[in-house]
């Protein structure tokens, strides 16, 4: 059983907002000319542990983002989320980019570069120190950012996975 399938969240009832990541102008070359379309990169997230991105490719700018908000809304995590930062540190790599993200105390805000930032900010993160070595393709950035978001876990969930109930370990 993967995580994907465990984490994967129904749209209904959530107030997504949506960020643009990237927008890019592809050319493509034929008999009779250049044909140019965009593609965007767009992430939704509703700022409470809950985030997704989508591709989203057309002729008009508009059309594309409109297309990758739809697709992004297909692909929704829970993500856990404590006081505001992640539940511990995580290395991850997707393609050519590779990132790590770090808790941070409360205050330091998010230290992260545009794709990743517009990954964290949407899925509620208000302390994470980040950084992306590598790739700087928000393509391959954003893939390996939610590579990591989905390898995270809760004190609870490892309990849970070891057997141990924690409120003997809390209340002796």
């Amino acid at each position: 059983m993967s995580t994907t399938s465990i984490r994967r969240v129904r749209t209904t009832d959530l107030d997504l907002k949506d960020r643009l990541v990237s927008i890019q102008r592809v050319t493509k070359v034929t008999k009779g000319g250049r044909t140019f379309s965009f593609s965007a990169v767009v992430v939704v997230g509703n700022e409470d542990g809950i985030v997704g991105f989508g591709l989203g490719k057309a002729n008009e700018v508009t059309t594309a983002i409109a297309k990758g908000i739809e697709d992004a809304k297909k692909s929704l995590i829970k993500v856990p989320v404590s006081n505001g930062t992640i539940p511990h540190e995580q290395y991850s790599k997707y393609g050519g980019a590779k990132i790590f993200i770090k808790p941070a105390s409360s205050g330091t805000g998010v230290k992260a570069g545009g794709a990743m930032r517009a990954v964290l900010e949407s899925v509620g993160i208000t302390d994470v120190l980040a950084k992306s070595k590598g790739s700087s393709n928000p393509h391959n950035l954003v893939k390996a950012t939610f590579t990591a978001l989905l390898q995270l876990r809760d004190a609870y969930t490892v309990a849970q996975q070891r057997g141990i109930s924690l409120d003997k370990v809390f209340n002796g």
